[in-house]
This record gives structure tokens, C-alpha cells and sequence, in this order.
């Protein structure tokens, strides 16, 4: 241990951050988590990254690696181990204008990515909020207001950097290395540190932007003919359906029918949107023309003491208006879980089942649920939690890594099925047969 965290001091030009250390109480902690690592590395350079890689597997410490810290499972802290911050590693660069090849370090967040991009009239499609990193939300998936027409953010991935267990730099893409390539995008932070990726990034416009609003009592209504709009709406449209916002009144919460359409023509966005307005009694409306950056939002930061319980998953086209009719009632009831219903499919759904490691490409809607509080608060919703679930279960399939609160192995054959997850099995017993990338939704080695 003395050895190695001597050749750390050595070779790593970063900061390293100790217990007692004025900026420790933040540096310790991810975003939804809080932790008491006895090193925190902030890597300046992906030499840095190589280093400090080095010291956990040599001091033999848990590791964790931390893009934008907002892993709900907290993968982004830890005790007693190691943390690589990625956040000294943000550079955003169109490096092809003509292709629009675009690299980002792997601590970027998707806010910086946004404004970065901006000036050149680019956009990559992503999240939905400023402050969620690059790596992360790209490494499971990517799921925000362009992904009907452009895909998953992973999809649009061509090249990545990667230094793996062994303190390598390696490159993936479909020539080099395409099975790592393969398995990083979809397989989560398994196989080693993404420390720069190149994107496809597409030209933009403003788009149409904003939320409508109906009362409660119509949301049985207004989810399915949401739904059923969306199965023949152009794929510029993105939409979410919000439900019992306990913010906003739980049960008695308006139903929100937030709405993105990629593009700046009026006459197509009233096209696409006024289909939904016509859902219901319209109580609320603010979409407006505004520049896709401004679509992302700060992201909140659980105070302490405040823990966020979400769970995930898919909807095929078959089961949607059970599931829907579902959390309509569900919905309706006290002790309601937030409840949110994201449109997929589009763009996500031509991708060939096994071209990535994302596996839920034929899903129509993701169902996420989410409880926030004292955990007092946490267990005394559980109850109302699994019955919603469990009325669910035989309607819904898979999980989105990305919307999940545990790491369990029920959760992990959720989010990676049989198939799926054999193949990562065989790239993680190549790339990383030790399992020192073992903070996420954990695939071991074959």
C-alpha cells in the first residue's frame, strides 16, 4: 500500500484529495450519494487516469469513477476506496466540421456539451439535464428529447478512448478493438475509464418546447390517446407523461404532457403537437421556440439525509394500454410514486437488436417511478411501490440502467438478458478479468 500510494505521488499530476482536506466533504460525495473514500483523484490528463487506475488495482481498494455523479445507486462514491473524478476532463471539440465528428472528454457534462455545440449549430442527442455526465449516461444508453429521430446518445457514438484494468490506452471502434466497442456502448462502465469519446453530432434549430397540462382526473383519457398519437406522429416529436408530481399535489397533480419538437417551423410543430392539446381540458400550456440547450435543466441536488428510490422498465407496443390504464389508477391513489412515461422507439427501434449492448430496442414507452425523502419516508411508500410493480410485472420487461436506484442481480439480468449478457461476460474476462470496474450494474467475468 505504502509502495503504490508512493507512485501515485509520483506519477500523478492531478489533485489528489485526503480525508481532513478543506474540499473533502465535497469531493467525497456523488450527486444522490454520500461516501467516505480514503483517496479522490482528480485526474488532468489521461495520464493521470493511468495512474490512478494503477494505485487501485496495486493497493487492492474499491474504485469508483465519477462522470457527472448522478448514478442513482450512487456507483459514483464509495467507502475506504478510490474515486477517479473525471471532471478535469472536459473538453469539448468539433473536430470534422464536414462529417460534424465531435470528441468530449469523458468528465463533460451533456450542459457543456450543449453550449459548446451551440455556435456551430450542432446538438448530440442526450439526456434531458445540464449537470448528468457524458460518460455515464452514454455508456448505458442515453435517452432525452431527440432520441425518436436521432436515437440513443450511445447510437450515436463512432470512436471511444479507453484505459482498461491493466492501465492501457486503448481505441474502439467498428475497426479497432470492435468488440470492446461493442460492449462499451450499452454494457455501462464495466470494461475500463472512457476518457474521450467521438460523436456524430447532427445539425440543429430551435426546437418547440414546453409542457401541456390536464387535470388529474382525466389522466386514464389523455395517457392513451398520448400514446396512440405518438405511434403516428413524425419522429420529431419527444414527449414524456408526468403523473402524481408529488411537488405539484401527488394524486391530485395535473397530468403534464411535456412535448419536444426538433425543429423551428411552426405550422409542422402545431402539426404534431396540436393532437395532444386536443387530448383533454387544457389547463396549462407553455410550449415555446426555444434553443435545444435550454431544453436541459439543472439537475437537483438530494439535500442530506434525502434518499431517491427509481425503478424502470419497458413497455412493447402490446402491453401499452394496460399499463397505462395501470398507473392511471395508480396514479390516482395516496401514497403515489411519481410517475413518468417516456416515449422510445423511432430512431432507437431500426437499430439491429445486437448491433450494441443496449438490449430493449423494440420498447414503445419506458416506465420510470421515483420516491424521494427520509427513509422513513422511503419505507412507508414502499408497500404502495411494490403493489403498483407488482400489478405491472406481467405487462412490462427489462430496466434502464440509467433509472435505477439498486445494483442487484435481479437488476443487472433486468437491464442485460441472457444473450446479452454472456457476450459481455466474454469481453469483461478479456478487458477486465480481476473486476476492478465493479461499481455499476456489475457484469463479472466468464
Amino acid at each position: 500500500m505504502n509502495s503504490a500510494l508512493e507512485i501515485l505521488r509520483r506519477d500523478f499530476g492531478g489533485d489528489i484529495v485526503e480525508p481532513g482536506a478543506p474540499e473533502y466533504a465535497s469531493a467525497s460525495r456523488s450527486v444522490l450519494a454520500s461516501g467516505s473514500p480514503a483517496y479522490v483523484l482528480r485526474p488532468r490528463s489521461v495520464g493521470d487516469v493511468r495512474a490512478g487506475v494503477g494505485f487501485a488495482a496495486a493497493a487492492g481498494l474499491v474504485l469508483s469513477v465519477r462522470g457527472g455523479g448522478h448514478a442513482f445507486a450512487g456507483f459514483g462514491t464509495n467507502d475506504d476506496g478510490v474515486v477517479i473524478d473525471l471532471s478535469g476532463l472536459a473538453n469539448v471539440e468539433v473536430v470534422d466540421k464536414e462529417r460534424h465528428l465531435v470528441r468530449i472528454g469523458g468528465g463533460a457534462t451533456w450542459g457543456q456539451v450543449a453550449s459548446a455545440l451551440a455556435p456551430h449549430g450542432l446538438a448530440i442527442s442526450s439526456g434531458d439535464t445540464r449537470s448528468v455526465g457524458v460518460g455515464g449516461l452514454t455508456l448505458s444508453g442515453g435517452i432525452g428529447w431527440k432520441v425518436r429521430k436521432y436515437g440513443l446518445a450511445l447510437d450515436n457514438v463512432v470512436a471511444a478512448e479507453v484505459v482498461t484494468a491493466d492501465g492501457r490506452v486503448v481505441h474502439a471502434n467498428a475497426e479497432e478493438n470492435p468488440e470492446l466497442f461493442w460492449a462499451i456502448r450499452g454494457g455501462g462502465g464495466n470494461f475500463g475509464i472512457v476518457t474521450a469519446f467521438t460523436f456524430v453530432a447532427h445539425p440543429t434549430t430551435d426546437v418547440f418546447f414546453g409542457r401541456i397540462a390536464f387535470p388529474a382526473s382525466e389522466a386514464a383519457t389523455v395517457l392513451q390517446g398520448w400514446a396512440g398519437h405518438l405511434r403516428t406522429a413524425p419522429e420529431e416529436l419527444t414527449s414524456i407523461a408526468n403523473l402524481a408530481n408529488p411537488f405539484a399535489g401527488g394524486p391530485q397533480a395535473p397530468i403534464e404532457i411535456q412535448v419536444a419538437f426538433d425543429g423551428d417551423d411552426p405550422r409542422l410543430a402545431a402539426r404534431a403537437v396540436d393532437p395532444i392539446r386536443r387530448l383533454g381540458t387544457l389547463i396549462g400550456d407553455d410550449v415555446t421556440l426555444k434553443p435545444y440547450a435550454d431544453t436541459l435543466v439543472d439537475g437537483a441536488v438530494a439535500p442530506p439525509g434525502v434518499h431517491l428510490v427509481t425503478r424502470s422498465a419497458f413497455v412493447g407496443e402490446e402491453s401499452v394500454p394496460e399499463v397505462l390504464r395501470i398507473l392511471a389508477e395508480a396514479g390516482a391513489a395516496e401514497g403515489a410514486p411519481f410517475i413518468a412515461v417516456r416515449s422510445v422507439g423511432g430512431a432507437v427501434s431500426r437499430v439491429p437488436q445486437d448491433a450494441t449492448a443496449y438490449a430493449h430496442r423494440q420498447a414503445e414507452l419506458l416506465v420510470v417511478t421515483t420516491v424521494a425523502g427520509p427513509m422513513p419516508v422511503i419505507q412507508s411508500a414502499r408497500p404502495a411501490l411494490e403493489t403498483i410493480w407488482s400489478r405491472l410485472a406481467p405487462h412490462v420487461s427489462g430496466a434502464y440502467a440509467n433509472f435505477l436506484a439498486s445494483a442487484g442481480e435481479e437488476d443487472v439480468a433486468a437491464v442485460y438478458p441472457a444473450r446479452t449478457y454472456r457476450r459481455l461476460a466474454a469481453v469483461k474476462r478479456q478487458w477486465d478479468p480481476g473486476n476492478l470496474f465493479a461499481r455499476n450494474h456489475n457484469v463479472r467475468p466468464a
